[in-house]
């Protein structure tokens, strides 16, 4: 079965799962406090080794506050933060970040604008990876109601920390399996080439 087939059944099956509660997004905010240290007042990150979660989708948030506590994703600092919370406590948060104003990280190095596009919009059918729009649409704004996150205007250093991770087996859960099929199969110099490309993309209509 191709990547592209696995991407869309793995999409339609997540659109059918419904986010059964959604958090508050006033009581969220009240939380928010110790989170603005390293992702900014806004949401919005200065530090490219941290990510922007403004406006990043509720359900993708949840899941990942639940990851960290759960140690499915590894992070000291994250564990720390998220070890206290109840269930109520991450789907506030997530709803407060999910209200906020995305930004944009920066602009895309030019000498990998090229080719970072490419991978982007037509993945690279020789070595079987699937274009990045397929998840992640056409101006990285995610799926929201697949948890699919959103990915535009994310840091560049970031994102390319994350597809290493990916590719090295270290996000392995069931749900990043397609992650890890994608990020096996990029070379370091397609990750750079990629993740520069995504710091660029801004919020809009897909």
């Amino acid at each position: 079965m191709s990547n592209w087939i696995k991407v869309v059944i793995a999409a339609a099956a997540l659109l059918a799962t419904p986010f059964l509660q959604a958090g508050d997004i006033s009581r969220g905010e009240d939380l928010s406090e110790p989170c603005a240290a390293c992702h900014g007042a806004d949401g919005n990150s200065t530090n490219p080794e941290w990510p922007n979660i403004a406006g990043q989708g509720e359900r993708y948030l949840y899941e990942q506050l639940r990851a960290y506590q759960t140690g499915d994703r590894d992070n000291a600092v994250m564990a720390g933060q998220v070890e206290d919370l109840d269930d109520q406590d991450m789907r506030d948060l997530a709803a407060y970040y999910a209200s906020l104003e995305p930004g944009v990280a920066g602009g895309v190095d030019p000498d990998l604008k090229d080719a970072g596009e490419s991978i982007y919009r037509g993945g690279i059918p020789d070595k079987g990876v699937a274009a990045c729009t397929a998840c992640h649409g056409p101006a990285g704004g995610g799926m929201p109601g697949a948890g699919y996150p959103q990915v535009g205007g994310q840091h560049a250093q970031y994102t390319a920390e994350q597809l290493r991770k990916y590719r090295a087996g270290e996000r392995d859960t069931d749900r990043n399996r397609m992650m890890r099929d994608v990020a096996e199969r990029l070379s370091d110099e397609e990750i750079q080439a990629v993740s520069s490309y995504i710091s660029g993309l801004h919020k809009r209509s897909d």
